[in-house]
């Protein structure tokens, strides 16, 4: 067995201890499901997703359905926790209904893609490992319960408040996030179509003042959730604040910004109007003028 796979099955039951103690402390004050915390249930089912969804993955090596996966699971741990909720209110709704909107938006624009592009060489190294490639599919699983968790204990919360300050600013900056998200990728989905524009980088719209605008969306977005979920938010309740932190984190650290920029370093590195556009364009948020 390779290094690699060996450290592999040492990460698997790591990855499911970090999700049972966010299950763990997301239901506290929550709603039962048959006698079981409705967001844990949520939870569970956002990692049995990843594991069905594998299975044929692995047998066909694609990755071509792991994106518009992870929105569909997305999209089901978030109406499972509004349809079996004892009490249902006006903040829980309209965190669904963001939650939504965002999932079949992204997911079809990366379903898309990838079915134009053929393939997400990300994936090429982990595919032909069975336990490498599951990692790959439960750390979605993982991403999921992270990124919707501040939704997801507003949602099954036992703790209801009318609608207030937080949630018409939460609102607000979601729809601030969400807008940028979609303008980024359409502007350079345009861009990229163009044949014109074979072998150059986007630097007009958007991306003039940003180097990666879709990304900073992303990141506002989801502290608008988490904006709108704070008043309810009780006790362990509280770890659900780690959204908009890890989803910063993972974009800024891990496998957002850092791939794309190498990736961009190595492709036009050296060139003048490649390292000038990076000189004076912000990594991450926008600059104003």
């Amino acid at each position: 067995m390779q290094t690699a796979d060996r450290n592999s099955l040492i990460v698997f039951p790591i990855l499911i201890l970090i999700g049972l103690g966010v299950a763990w402390a997301g239901s506290h004050d929550g709603s039962l499901f048959m006698g079981i915390p409705l967001f844990a249930v949520a939870v569970a089912l956002a990692f049995i997703i990843q594991w069905l969804a594998f299975i044929p993955a692995y047998l066909r090596q694609t990755e071509k359905f792991y994106d518009i996966t992870g929105s569909i699971t997305y999209i089901s741990i978030v109406t499972l926790a509004v349809i079996f909720s004892p009490r249902i209110d006006a903040r829980s709704i309209i965190l669904w209904a963001l939650v939504v909107v965002w999932a079949v938006r992204l997911g079809s624009f990366l379903f898309r893609r990838i079915q134009k592009a053929g393939k997400d060489d990300r994936f090429d190294e982990f595919k032909p490992s069975f336990i490498r490639f599951l990692n790959v599919w439960t750390i979605q699983g993982l991403w999921v319960t992270f990124t919707a968790a501040a939704a997801l204990v507003a949602i099954t919360t036992t703790n209801r408040k009318e609608l207030d300050a937080f949630a018409l600013v939460g609102l607000l900056v979601w729809i601030f996030g969400f807008a940028i998200e979609v303008v980024a990728d359409s502007q350079k989905s345009r861009f990229s179509a163009d044949p014109a524009n074979k072998g150059k980088f986007i630097r007009t719209g958007l991306w003039s003042r940003s180097r990666h605008p879709n990304y900073f969306g992303e990141i506002t977005l989801w502290v608008g959730v988490a904006v709108i979920a704070l008043p309810v938010l009780q006790g362990w309740q509280w770890v659900a604040l780690i959204s908009p932190v890890f989803v910063t984190l993972l974009i800024t650290r891990v496998s957002g910004v850092p791939m794309l920029e190498a990736k961009a370093d190595k492709k036009w590195g050296g060139q003048a109007e490649y390292e000038s556009y990076k000189k004076r364009t912000p990594v991450l948020i926008p600059r104003l003028f």
